[in-house]
């Protein structure tokens, strides 16, 4: 069977990829999708891409790289001019694998391992800052804040263990320390016991949401031994509205990663509303990251056309007004990487735990 050409479809396709099941982010997922329809709606309603519209052809990854694998050859061969999206670190890595052997443009939203590609690729571009330049700027905050002997507890995980050896790396060389608990062996109440014994001042959740961060979380607030240690969730589990309803003012005052500016740009102001009225909440920067592919990627294609190649070797020429900045690549880590993206630590006021606040 021959693959359609991007070039002859009568509209433009591009694959999404996005968690949308367990045991992916759903909440993540959610926001993502919504800002890439978003994103659609508006290069649809002003025109196209010169004159054809834009067609989303979304797939469930559920965080799995081997479903996400699947998808990537299934779009490929229904012939989308280029992916965007994916939450999931290890997921993105196996989906930028894919698209670099089949010659298929990705432009990574929202996951931050640094080593997005095992080798240099020019298929591959990514607006979300790098883990290592976000996890570094996190552990600068704890240190200023006085924080020295640090608890990460984590599960088995690529993502997660390379956030534990950035967080390793930059305390040891501030005199810091950093114990890593592996909670797939520890339950919520060992954590605690674990807390006391190192004396640790801090301890962040390198563990997915709901579970186990909620419970680890409730044992935690519930010790009376633990109650000046600081909680943290440098990977932004608090962000998303689900946090708050499940653990109410045991959820606030809990620092996390935010890759938001202190302003948002007039288009990201307009943005931020419609968002709003479309997810029916306040949207999350994963919702903004998935906006602004879809910006860049129109542009792209209005301006290039839709042929793969050309795609890919645009790249180093986006220059593209953004919700959160103006958005132009660079070459990091074997990727076209958007060497600005905002970095913000926020946390839920716990005054208005529904209410999110900057604290950098």
């Amino acid at each position: 069977m021959n693959t359609p050409s991007p070039e002859t479809e009568s509209s433009v396709r591009v694959g999404v990829l996005v968690p949308l099941s367990w045991p992916g982010w759903v909440g993540a997922g959610e926001h993502l999708l919504a800002g890439v329809e978003l994103g659609a709606r508006v290069v649809n309603g002003s025109g196209g891409v010169g004159g054809r519209a834009l067609e989303l052809v979304v797939r469930d990854t559920a965080a799995d790289p081997e479903k996400a694998v699947v998808a990537v050859e299934e779009l490929a061969g229904l012939g989308v001019a280029a992916l965007v999206g994916e939450y999931h670190s290890v997921v993105a890595r196996a989906v930028a694998a894919r698209a670099d052997v089949l010659g298929l443009p990705y432009l990574c939203s929202s996951a931050v391992l640094d080593a997005l590609t095992e080798r240099p690729t020019e298929w591959v571009a990514r607006l979300c800052p790098p883990q290592s330049r976000g996890w570094r700027a996190y552990a600068d905050f704890l240190l200023a804040a006085g924080h020295q002997r640090i608890a990460v507890a984590s599960v088995p995980s690529v993502y997660w263990a390379a956030g534990t050896r950035i967080l390793q790396e930059y305390f040891a060389a501030h005199g810091g320390t950093v114990v890593e608990l592996d909670v797939s062996s520890l339950d919520p109440a060992a954590v605690c016991d674990e807390l006391v014994d190192h004396r640790a001042t801090a301890l962040l959740l390198l563990v997915g949401a709901p579970e186990p961060a909620v419970s680890i979380v409730k044992a935690v607030r519930r010790d009376q031994r633990l109650e000046d240690i600081l909680i943290g969730a440098p990977a932004g589990q608090p962000e998303f509205a689900e946090w708050a309803a499940l653990l109410g003012e045991d959820g606030a005052g809990i620092p996390f990663l935010r890759y938001l500016p202190e302003r948002l740009t007039p288009l990201g102001v307009r943005v931020e509303a419609a968002l709003h009225e479309q997810l029916g909440r306040t949207p999350s920067f994963v919702a903004f990251e998935g906006y602004d592919a879809i910006a860049v990627l129109a542009d792209v294609l209005r301006t290039h056309g839709t042929d793969r190649k050309r795609i890919a070797d645009t790249w180093p020429q986006v220059a593209v007004e953004g919700t959160r900045g103006r958005i132009t690549f660079s070459r990091n880590a074997g990727v076209w990487q958007w060497m600005s993206p905002p970095i913000q630590i926020a946390d839920r006021d716990p005054q208005q735990p529904a209410r999110l606040r900057s604290l950098s």
